[in-house]
């Protein structure tokens, strides 16, 4: 008869059950950027982005469809009031708003194909790649999400003025091994951090992505004048107003000199 003691010093003494393995994905992104930082100047217009990378295997390919390829670049989140104009005793007037609390300033998404074609909707949902998924994840208010036209519109807005951009098939992928994308990012950028985000897929399944940060930072002259702006308002108003005196004197004194 095996006591106690005995039986559970045997017990503690025995091997722990070995824990499973941890999943192994076969296929990883490997990635870089051309620059992680962009400097904001007077005369900034515009910058490009290179996001570069290749897929690192341990086996041979696996079966599921073609290696696809989503690039996404999104800028800091901004509060975005949308407007709806209404036709009110035939004036049209803004009858009804919608603040959505953290619309991302910049979004930008390329793809190697159509987006529709190569991303299912539960992976869309999860990783919030399409840019209705991202804006309903970061904050909209209930009454816009009641009214998807609100939505639709800020959509159209922001296209329109080029902060959300759709570049399907501007991925370059080759041997499902090697791939680039050039994302043009606007002269409108928000100061802050972007973040680039890079998926890779097969049947329309996300099987991997890295995320890669970007600091987009005003220097010189609009850096002092913007942290003179919020941290002294008074001291920036007068010495706006000394600018422009100094300014107009400087054109007339000019005008007078090239005057016959």
């Amino acid at each position: 008869m095996i006591r106690a003691p005995v039986l559970v010093l045997a017990l503690l003494l025995a091997p722990a059950p070995a824990a499973p393995a941890a999943a192994q994905v076969p296929e990883r992104i490997v990635a870089g950027l051309s620059q992680t930082q962009v400097a904001i100047t007077t005369n900034f217009a515009g910058s490009e982005i290179l996001v570069y990378g290749a897929v690192r295997r341990d086996a041979p390919p696996p079966g599921g469809g073609a290696l696809q390829v989503i690039v996404t670049v999104a800028g800091p989140p901004v509060e975005t009031v949308v407007r709806r104009r209404d036709r009110v005793a035939g004036i049209w007037v803004n009858n009804a708003a919608v603040t959505i609390d953290r619309a991302p300033s910049f979004y930008a998404i390329a793809t190697t194909r159509p987006l529709d074609r190569i991303l299912r909707a539960t992976d869309d949902l999860r990783h919030r790649i399409s840019i209705p998924r991202t804006i309903r994840a970061v904050g909209i208010a209930a009454e816009a999400e009641g009214s998807p036209d609100f939505l639709e519109a800020l959509i159209r807005l922001q296209t329109r003025r080029g902060n959300y951009v759709v570049d399907e098939g501007s991925v370059t992928l080759t041997d499902e091994t090697l791939f680039r994308a050039d994302v043009a990012l606007p002269a409108n950028l928000v100061e802050g951090t972007y973040a680039v985000r890079i998926f890779l897929l097969r049947g329309g399944r996300v099987i991997d992505a890295v995320e890669r940060p970007i600091a987009v930072r005003k220097t010189g002259l609009e850096r002092i004048f913007t942290q003179m702006a919020r941290n002294d308002p008074l001291a920036y108003g007068v010495l706006s107003l000394v600018l422009a005196v100094a300014a107009g004197w400087g054109a007339s004194a000019a005008f007078r000199l090239v005057r016959p």
